[in-house]
């Protein structure tokens, strides 16, 4: 147990269930995906690589979560569809995309290679996500349409404007030529609207086809449908009588299948809903209002004016450590790798003023006034979780070289928002008395384990002891004096932007002392008032 001094600041958290009868839908968009594509130099307008890389992550997440039963996609984004009564995570929203985005994003990193072997990945790739509660079938049949209707438009635009910039065109010529799609789209009154959809869409088919000679219809179906992906049956032979005979069972795949209409009832009913659990679609759909769909994202804008924490965990990092022999009861390789992807968040994100970890779970803290993606939740948590896993994969083979990373790690996270600075520090207070009475169990638990007793045995001579009798247990039977184990395992770490002092020379060869802003990383007390009164510029505070 916690101390109960500080437990009171968990009565700040706030729950975001999504509420049945609701359907449940996850989309995700590469965040910074234009230069990421340009810095890696995909090809354009499409890189069929780089889509199938997404296809394959996108089938990973089939594959890993058995709630999620079906998925479409193109480009940098895909939206991902739960069965209608799912208990994923008691549907609570910023685990749900945080968990998602989380693993989508590991399992780029670590599939990088496959898809383009003779490509550095340069900087880590992140995505946004965000939940879309769909109140009926219809809203769901809705929505899809309208994402494939924005793959559609969307490829052939960036397919007219990049076949201009081959041509010899410049960026700006090629915009100017295909100038008035998009504003047209969006502000004009809805026939007028289709009217306009129409004609563009006819003089963008007639201009591929009059100067490049391509028949858009005639591109690959990747490019101008996206793709979709659900579970079918299929038979495996698990073994053979001794006569030969193959014995057969059936289990589900994930399959990648493209149509030209996602939304329509011959592709739905008969290939999707079959398979996926959810309801077959009624009708048809003609018209499509973007503005409707819209209604029904699922958007927690975070309290003005108040300090923003977002926490993030690791998920099944007890296996996760297992599986790559951590060191017990602290792998320092592995708490450094978390520091490290932890201080590049902080330089990542101008907003995050302090980062406290310990164990596998961070603590970032945006200033009051941040308005990081207009304060909305889902964009803070998605983005700093899906940051952060990217780096721990890629930083994977720094910390341990001569260990392969065998499965993706992944983290869930929460936005958090506190009213003041007192209530905050005892929040950070909250989460080093649990760094401190965490580590304390584990290393008598362990040092127990190491001496030969069974895990149910260690855990039954621990139960219900003080923190006097674990520290004397430790010392007269391991010789392990408590307090003089590494600080970082007793203390955590807090990662900070500090001054750091440099002296240059001048013009006339006199020494000249400038200061410039570093992230540091340090541990040591953050319970006690002492370390930000030393520290008055973290949170702005005038501490008496």
């Amino acid at each position: 147990m916690t101390n109960s001094k500080y437990e009171y600041v968990k009565s700040f958290e706030v729950e975001d269930e999504v509420m049945l009868p609701n359907l449940i839908v996850l989309r995700i968009d590469g965040r910074n995906f234009r230069r990421f594509s340009e810095v890696h130099e995909f090809e354009k307008p499409n890189d069929e690589l780089a889509l199938n890389l997404m296809n394959s992550c996108a089938t990973a997440v089939l594959e890993e979560y058995p709630d999620v039963v079906f998925a479409y996609g193109f480009s940098d984004e895909y939206s991902f569809v739960f069965k209608k009564d799912t208990k994923f995570y008691q549907r609570r929203a910023s685990k749900i995309l945080s968990l998602i985005v989380s693993f989508f994003t590991s399992v780029y990193v670590s599939k990088w290679k496959e898809f383009f072997p003779f490509k550095q990945l340069r900087f880590p790739p992140s995505f946004r996500s965000r939940i879309i509660c769909c109140a009926s079938v219809e809203v769901l049949q809705t929505y899809l349409s309208w994402r494939q209707k924005d793959c559609h438009s969307e490829n052939r635009h960036n397919t007219c404007f990049w076949m201009l910039i081959k041509s010899g065109k410049s960026e700006r010529e090629a915009q100017d030529i295909l100038k008035g799609s998009q504003k047209q789209k969006e502000n004009e009154m809805s026939k007028k609207k289709r009217e306009n959809e129409m004609s563009k869409k006819k003089e963008e088919n007639e201009m591929l086809f009059n100067q490049f000679g391509i028949n858009y219809k005639e591109l690959p179906c990747i490019f101008r449908q996206g793709s979709c992906l659900l579970r079918t049956e299929v038979e495996d032979i698990i073994k053979y009588k001794d006569n030969g005979t193959p014995v057969k069972r059936l289990r589900r795949k994930v399959i990648i299948a493209h149509s030209k209409n996602i939304a329509a009832r011959s592709f739905w009913n008969n290939i999707v809903s079959p398979t996926s659990e959810l309801s077959y679609f009624g009708q048809d759909l003609n018209i499509i209002k973007p503005e409707y769909i819209k209604s029904f994202l699922f958007e927690n804008k975070l309290m003005p004016s108040t300090w923003i924490v977002i926490r993030i965990d690791g998920c099944h990092f007890h296996r996760f450590s297992e599986v790559h022999e951590f060191e017990k009861p602290n792998d320092e390789h592995a708490l450094n790798l978390m520091n490290s992807c932890a201080v590049a968040v902080v330089e990542e994100f101008n907003d995050v003023v302090f980062a406290y970890g310990e164990s596998d779970e961070y603590s970032f803290v945006l200033k009051k006034d941040s308005q990081l993606y207009q304060r909305c939740a889902s964009g803070i948590v998605s983005a700093i979780v899906s940051f952060f896993s990217s780096l721990y994969v890629m930083k994977w083979k720094d910390f341990f070289p001569k260990k392969e990373l065998k499965c993706p790690p992944y983290f869930d996270g929460r936005a958090v928002c506190y009213p003041s600075s007192e209530i905050l520090r005892d929040y950070l207070a909250w989460r080093q008395v649990d760094c401190h009475i965490n580590n304390q169990y584990n290393t008598c638990f362990w040092m127990q384990v190491k001496s030969g007793k069974s895990k149910s045995q260690a855990q039954e001579d621990l139960k219900g002891t003080q923190k006097d009798k674990k520290y004397k247990g430790l010392f007269e039977d391991f010789g392990i004096v408590y307090n003089a184990l590494p600080i970082m395992f007793r203390q955590g770490s807090s990662i900070f932007w500090d001054k750091e002092e440099t002296t240059e020379t001048n013009n006339e060869g006199g020494a000249a002392e400038k200061s410039r802003k570093k992230v540091v990383v340090e541990h040591c007390d953050i319970i006690k008032v002492c370390f930000w009164k030393a520290h008055p510029n973290i949170l702005d505070d005038k501490l008496s």
